[in-house]
Order: structure tokens, then C-alpha cells, then sequence
């Protein structure tokens, strides 16, 4: 199985950044596609960003696209989550998530295993 471990939550101005890791280890980390999804209090969870086994492909919502940078580093097993310009609506609880393919986390949210999340908060 696949453990993740994620950090880098914290509390940031609006239009600060904070860069969320999410440490990953099992005996076939290298071959799962990993991402984010964020949930905020009496909201549905969202899908934030995904990224391929061969750290090329990526997927963003459109509500962080151009903000939000998803990167991963094989040598340090470890996803990240770069996110700048952040808002109020930023507010959330993320999510690093690995699942068998691209497609099954981005298209029907269909993941192996979750983290246990970090608090973002972005204040006005």
C-alpha cells in the first residue's frame, strides 16, 4: 500500500502562497498518478489538481488554474502543491491522493488512498 503524509498548511494573507508536500512511500509509489482534492466546511469536496506518473502530465480546476502549481520529485517521493495569489475561497482542507491513473482521479475522483489532509486558511 501507499502512505501519504502531507505538510505545509498554515495560515496566509490573501495574495500570500504557501507550498503544500505530501511524502509518499510504498513499494510502488513511482507508478501512481497523484493529486490534490480540498474540502471547506458545508461544501461539497473539490477536485484541485493532478498530476501523471511521469511527472508531465497535469490537470487543474479551473478555479486555480494559473495559480497553482502541482509538481513531483521522484527522488524525495514526495508531491507538491505550489500555490500563490490565494484567496478567502482558498479556505480549505487539502487532500494529497494517489490513484491508479489520471483519468480515474480527474474525471470520477477514484482514488487508492488518501492523506489526512492540512488546513489551509487564507484570511482577507
Amino acid at each position: 500500500q501507499v502512505e501519504l503524509v502531507e505538510s505545509g498548511g498554515g495560515f496566509v494573507q490573501a495574495g500570500g502562497s504557501l507550498r503544500l508536500s505530501c511524502a509518499a512511500s510504498g513499494r510502488t509509489f513511482s507508478a501512481y498518478a497523484l493529486g490534490w482534492f480540498r474540502l471547506a466546511p458545508g461544501k461539497e469536496r473539490e477536485f484541485v489538481a493532478a498530476i501523471a506518473w511521469n511527472a508531465f502530465d497535469t490537470v487543474y480546476t479551473d478555479s486555480v488554474k494559473g495559480r497553482f502549481t502541482i509538481s513531483r520529485d521522484a527522488a524525495k517521493n514526495t508531491v507538491y502543491l505550489q500555490m500563490s495569489k490565494l484567496t478567502p475561497e482558498d479556505t480549505a482542507e487539502y487532500y494529497c491522493v494517489a490513484g491508479q491513473t489520471l483519468r480515474k482521479i480527474v474525471v470520477t475522483s477514484t482514488v487508492d488512498y488518501w492523506g489526512q489532509g492540512t488546513q489551509v486558511t487564507v484570511s482577507s
